[in-house]
This record gives C-alpha cells, structure tokens and sequence, in this order.
C-alpha cells in the first residue's frame, strides 16, 4: 500500500466488519477488528479453524495492545527480551486482560501479540487505531497463499478486502514464544 486512499479503503472495510487478506512480515494474512466478533467468525470459517486455538493480534505499538493483555502480570525480567524484539516478527504469549475477548484467546488465559515492523501493517493500524487479526493466509493445515491471485483462487466463494502491498524481508511466520516460561511455540 502506498497510497493513503488504499489506506482509508481498508479502515472502511475495517470498521464494515471485512476479513481483510494483507501483507506482513513474512507471509500474506488474514485479519479484522478483533472487536467485531462476527468479523473473528467471518474469519475463521474461511479458515476452517476452531475458535478455541486462539488468534494474534498484530498492532503498530505496545500501547495499542493494553487493552487486550493483563500488563500487571509480565514480569520485570522477561520485559527486557520482549520490548527489545519489537518492532519485528516476534509474537509473545502474554497474558490477558479480563476485557480480551474469548473470540480472541479460545481456550487459553493469554494471548498472542506482535509489534510489526512491516511499514504498510503499521500505518493501517495506526490509521485503524488499533490493533488487527493477523493470521496465515491459508485453509488450516495447508501452506500459506503466496499472493492474490492465488488466494482469489483458495479463497474464490469468499468476500474478501484484498490489500496490494509488498510482503516484508522474513522468510517464514512469525516466531512465538511465551512470555512467562520462555518456551518457544514456533521458532
């Protein structure tokens, strides 16, 4: 996305409730309002995959995250790793707050959250005012599309908001790594 009009067109998209197909760090995904609770349901049907698994939410900044993690409950030594590896293709398992939503969190008391760095990502949450779904551009337990043509092709009986924009310089989906036992998810 270069153009802010491209911007403004998925802010309305946003805020109407589409599943957006968008650019990230590494590979093309699938978000929404993750306040918009059909939007997550729109979302996962496409995907075929179970609200109980749980989303990322990819934002433009810590603070646009506050409402959906319990920022009382990441301990002092573990906030060093976590804010140095932002902005950038690392989502923390952090916990939540009481007011994220369950469409969100599935099955768990934590969540999954990354500061982009990926120019375009940003500047829609920015302008969004906070933070997006962010998940693979796929059908659950297949490989991520590689562009739009293919995913009009993947995704063709869906009314998708396709973002034009360049994918960033990673090589693979975002690590994951829990915050509170320092495991690593997905490396």
């Amino acid at each position: 996305m270069t153009e802010l009009n491209n911007e403004l067109n998925v802010i309305t998209a946003l805020k109407q409730g589409s599943v957006i197909f968008y650019p990230t760090e590494a590979v093309f995904g699938l978000g929404c309002d993750p306040d918009n609770e059909q939007a997550v349901m729109d979302l996962l049907a496409i995907k075929q995959r179970s609200v109980e698994k749980g989303l990322i939410l990819i934002a433009d900044n810590y603070s646009q995250l506050l409402p959906y993690i319990d920022d009382s409950k990441i301990p002092m030594d573990k906030r060093p790793e976590i804010f140095s590896s932002w902005p950038g293709a690392v989502t923390w398992i952090l916990p939540a707050s009481d007011k994220a939503p369950k469409w969100i969190t599935g099955k768990f008391d934590s969540i999954a959250v990354r500061v982009t760095n990926h120019a375009d990502v940003k500047a829609v949450c920015s302008e969004f005012g906070k933070p997006l779904v962010s998940t693979s551009a796929n059908l659950a337990g297949c490989d991520p599309v590689k562009g739009i043509e293919e995913a009009k092709q993947v995704f063709n009986d869906r009314n998708l908001f396709y973002v034009q924009g360049e994918l960033g310089r990673g090589n693979k989906p975002s690590q994951i790594k829990d915050a509170i036992t320092g495991a690593v998810i997905r490396s």
